[in-house]
């Protein structure tokens, strides 16, 4: 038995301790890119999913409000249309096929929060960061823009899916629980995304865009009766612009200042916290052996 454990370790000697490679980190600023069709290609991939995905999500809200009108009597008062929960499983089942179709083209990003997270993470560069979230801003004004085409008077009537402090509650706790939910969201990105899960746990078929959309799903059940849940600014950017009333432009800043935040300290916290932490516990080991 010593003997196997010997050889065992002897064996151990000659591969490397790490069993994984993390990419390089993306150039602060790489005008290269620039002359790249994969570059535009991603772009567009970017303005396609967002387009769909605020067409697919506002759509469900205006819809659940049309049906739970009292005075429209459309459903039964006991169901109540598909409710919030059939609200949080249309924008996490939307970022769950969205990240899926697009990942391998863009990233799969279709959020500037998260764009932002990736970027301080130096997994993008400046110019594709701002890039992306100029064409996600894009894609959700005209994903919105598409709803009020469809459904001018329904869009119009009951609040265009814009995102809006709920009554009772404090400007504080509004840009608090999107600092929180977009943590969630961004820290979940990264933890799916990571070179070291996808070495050490290749034995267990994690798709990446399954538990991205699940914090997405999550979040929304937390938050949608505070804020009805932005965490991604295009989102509520494109909403506000398209329904243009004084309430969804009077909260818009707590839409991209708490999202901002939380990608900012999940970036923090799992760079150089988690990852950090693995590379000194790594160091620890050798100086031990």
């Amino acid at each position: 038995m010593a003997k196997d454990v010997e050889t065992a370790e002897a064996s151990a000697g000659e591969f490397s301790a790490k069993d994984y490679h993390d990419p390089p980190p993306a150039p602060l600023i790489d005008f290269e890119e620039l002359t790249k069709w994969s570059f535009y290609r991603a772009l567009i991939a970017e303005f396609i999913a967002t387009l769909l995905f605020l067409y697919v999500t506002v759509l469900t809200v205006i819809g659940y409000k049309v049906q739970t009108d009292p005075a429209k009597n459309l459903v039964d008062p006991d169901c109540g249309g598909v409710g919030i929960l059939g609200i949080a499983w249309a924008f996490g089942g939307m970022i769950f096929i969205l990240v899926y179709c697009t990942a391998g083209i863009s990233g799969g990003h279709i959020n500037p929060a998260v764009t932002f997270g990736l970027f301080l993470g130096r997994k993008v560069s400046l110019i594709r960061a701002i890039m992306y979230m100029v064409a996600q801003c894009l894609g959700a004004i005209c994903g919105c823009g598409l709803v009020k085409a469809f459904q001018k008077h329904y869009y119009n009537h009951y609040g265009g899916g814009a995102n809006t402090l709920a009554d009772g509650f404090n400007k504080g706790t509004g840009l608090g629980a999107e600092i929180i939910g977009t943590f969630v969201l961004v820290y979940t990105v990264f933890s799916a995304t990571d070179p070291k899960r996808n070495a050490r746990d290749s034995h267990v078929p994690v798709l990446a865009p399954l538990p991205i959309g699940f914090a997405v799903f999550m979040v929304h059940l937390a938050t949608i009766p505070i804020t009805g849940t932005g965490i991604n600014p295009a989102r509520s950017f494109g909403a506000a612009v398209i329904y243009n009333q004084d309430k969804a432009w009077d909260d818009q800043w707590i839409f991209w200042v708490g999202p901002f935040i939380g990608a900012a300290i999940a970036a923090f916290y799992h760079q150089y916290i988690l990852r950090a932490a693995a590379i000194k516990a790594l160091g620890s080991f050798r100086s031990n052996a």
